[in-house]
């Protein structure tokens, strides 16, 4: 028997067992690798075999949610357009499109000016519900012209009662059959309250204003503008020829998309607010030159009783052909009046605006809320009627064109 020196140093009588190690049949790393070896070949399994088409692409899920309408009390009329209306207001369901609680960079048209805007959020938090609700039905709506849309509330033929006659500012029809006659809208508003503000308020009730659906509350500005007697269009977002580097803004009318994907974006739109007597392209060169784009929207605003405007900015467009077919009211704008916006050029176009008028018996321009704009336009505006021009709203203008 052999003894090691530790047992030859144990004290008699004490026999202390030897300690036995234990030995793995692995290493640690070799432990390591298992585990992960199965979670690659885990995965491998379901990046191979998964069937979903979006897979790897970023994704955000929105929960949409449409509360029921709450009725409120009956709002008072609107001065100056002379339709009451005897039905209570009710307020339009919550939207819930794509884009919502987005900021967007919008481009002046006429101008080029970007305008950074958050589109259905609130500036604080404690906001955001009220923000991201659509607007309420605005004042003086009938609300016999409106229909419920999965957006909100969207005009409608009632009765034989379209909402391009309602909603028509007042004007001299039987002279203007007699007078040359000169429509001016101005675009772009909604975007930028001060500039929006001055063009409501500076320039007088004839003068037609053009709102984008954008802005955290483009029916608050569109209804004051109402208020004061103007009568107001709705622009589209439309895409133009460099899109998407030149973006008109969140659901865009694209010539990409299909006919039931255009519809469900022009809703949304029309949903943003009320009482507009038309819409008209906001930017979109491409779109109003392409035929199978613009013929369903035709068909839409006719369908709805609505006016279509063509700002005139795309010398391709075929919205006055596909207009010709639809019983629907069509006007196309001849000049822009401040392409370049300068004093003297402004004064320039308003000259050469007044000698189509008085060549064709009528004339549309076309300007944005430019500070400069609207002190020129305002300033010869005083004079036209010494001239013996008739300043009238564009659907004024817009029917003469029909009936000459």
């Amino acid at each position: 028997m052999t003894e090691t020196a530790d047992d030859l140093s144990a004290p008699l009588g004490q026999h202390k067992p030897r300690r036995k190690r234990l030995r793995l049949p692995f290493t640690f790393m070799q432990a390591l690798a298992v585990p992960l070896g199965l979670f690659l070949v885990t995965f491998a399994g379901f990046a191979i075999f998964n069937k979903d088409p979006l897979g790897g692409e970023p994704m955000t899920r929105i929960a949409i949610r449409e509360p029921k309408a709450t009725e409120d009390k009956p709002a008072p009329a609107a001065s100056g357009h002379g339709h009451e209306s005897k039905h209570e207001t009710r307020e339009a369901p919550r939207q819930a499109a794509p884009g919502d609680q987005k900021t967007v960079t919008i481009i002046d048209g006429s101008s080029g000016a970007r305008h950074d805007v958050v589109i259905g959020a609130g500036d604080e938090a404690g906001d955001k519900g009220a923000a991201s609700a659509p607007p309420p039905v605005m004042a003086g709506i009938d609300q016999k012209l409106l229909e419920k849309s999965r957006y909100g509330m969207i005009p409608v033929v009632a009765d034989g009662v379209k909402p391009f006659n309602v909603y028509a500012a007042d004007a001299d029809r039987a002279k203007a059959a007699k007078m040359p006659v000169v429509a001016i809208v101005i675009g772009g508003l909604g975007v930028g309250a001060a500039k929006t503000t001055d063009a409501i308020m500076k320039l007088p009730p004839a003068v037609t204003l053009a709102f984008t659906p954008y802005g955290s509350d483009p029916g608050k500005l569109a209804e004051r503008a109402r208020a004061q007697r103007h009568e107001i269009f709705l622009q589209i977002p439309m895409e133009p020829y460099d899109f998407p580097d030149n973006d008109p803004g969140p659901q865009t009318l694209l010539t990409s998309l299909s006919q039931d994907q255009n519809l469900d974006r022009l809703y949304w739109h029309l949903s943003r607010m009320q009482g507009y007597a038309g819409i008209t392209n906001f930017m979109g060169a491409r779109f109003v030159a392409t035929d199978a784009a613009m013929q369903p929207i035709i068909r839409e605003a006719a369908k709805r009783g609505l006016g279509f405007f063509d700002d005139g900015s795309s010398p391709r467009s075929i919205a006055s052909q596909a207009a010709a077919g639809q019983s629907l009211p069509f006007g196309k704008g001849d000049i822009a009046l401040d392409a370049v916006p300068t004093p003297a050029e402004i004064d320039r176009a308003l000259n050469k605006l007044e000698s189509v008028a008085r060549e064709r018996g009528v004339a549309v321009g076309t300007a944005s809320a430019l500070p400069v704009s609207i002190e020129r336009i305002g300033a010869w505006i005083k004079t036209l009627g010494d001239r013996g021009i008739l300043l009238a709203p564009l659907t004024t203008a817009m029917l003469k064109s029909r009936s000459s």
